[in-house]
């Protein structure tokens, strides 16, 4: 007989293993897939400081493994895999990965929201080092530090606000010759003395050696190339949710996100969405743990 776990879930993040502690210290059989590192996205960052309980700020990956050995103490289980296909219909569900196919009676969803890149030579050498894709988690290291931001939409918007507040001065480099950010964020942004707008302009290239010294932009009209001194640079364009495996059958959101409420149920029953695969105001590590704690009340529920 193939096992059947009571949940499997899919993504090794904040909100994958609060999920699998929650489940596991309330005695459900529950493997949780993982397809790189633990931690999810926030491996990629080197000092959290927006986390409750680490008064210090605490390494991502650090953070990522403590969260596993949380889940694992009581009995959770880690396979390292990707998810290729889910067929979530029915009472037992079953995840095809690349270890092999795994059943369960329930599957929560956390693989994540991947940030939109902007796809220039160094950019992967930089993240840390001077580039950054969250303003609320990384912009209080540039307190009173010149920073660029690039975007031009709702998020890229919020994160100048944010950085207005922290940095000396904040240059939005957008490609448009206005904003796409919906007209509630265009007075305030218009207002704030310490931001510059770089219309009509791309980044062109990152300069520095070990951290960011500055950047290049082109106009897109003109093609001149401006070098401006900067200490960082956050790249706000948009994310990518990780829905691929699923194909078709959980109900997305028009950015295509699965429609999931505070409760975290999708329109399976069973099936639950947790952390920035899901539609959500704010996604930052202590709301996706939460959504895995929710997660992991109402998948018990459903079983019994």
């Amino acid at each position: 007989m193939e096992h059947i776990f009571d949940m499997i879930v899919i993504g090794g993040g904040p909100s994958g293993y609060t999920a699998a502690l929650y489940a596991t210290r309330a005695g459900l059989d529950t493997l949780v897939i993982e397809k790189m590192s633990i931690g999810g996205q926030m491996a990629q960052t080197s000092q959290i400081d927006n986390y409750p309980g680490y008064d210090e700020g605490i390494d991502g990956i650090m953070l990522g493994e403590k969260m596993r050995a949380g889940a694992q103490r009581f009995g959770a289980k880690s396979k390292f895999a990707e998810a290729y296909s889910a067929e979530l219909q029915g009472d037992i569900k079953k995840v095809n990965t690349s270890e092999g196919i795994f059943l369960a009676k329930t599957v929560v969803i956390a693989t994540g929201a991947d940030h939109m890149h902007l796809g220039i030579e160094d950019e992967d050498k930089f993240i840390g080092r001077g580039l950054a894709y969250c303003a609320t988690c990384d912009g209080m290291f540039y307190k009173d530090k010149t920073v660029a931001i690039v975007g031009g939409g709702n998020s890229a918007a919020t994160d100048a606000m944010v950085l207005s507040r922290i940095c000396a001065k904040v240059i939005l480099i957008h490609r448009r010759d206005t904003l796409r950010a919906t007209k509630v964020y265009h007075e305030p942004l218009m207002k704030a003395e310490n931001i510059e707008f770089r219309w009509n302009s791309v980044v062109n290239n990152l300069l520095g050696d070990e951290k960011i010294s500055g950047i290049e932009i082109r106009d897109v009209n003109t093609q001149e190339i401006t070098t401006i001194d900067v200490e960082g640079i956050f790249i706000s364009i948009g994310r990518s949710p990780e829905t691929g495996l699923l194909n078709g059958q959980l109900e997305l959101d028009k950015g295509g996100y699965i429609v999931a409420d505070e409760s975290t149920k999708t329109n399976i029953e069973g099936v639950f969405a947790v952390g920035d695969v899901r539609t959500k105001v704010f996604r930052q590590i202590v709301t996706a743990a939460a959504d895995g704690a929710v997660a992991a009340y109402y998948a018990e529920e459903y079983l019994y």
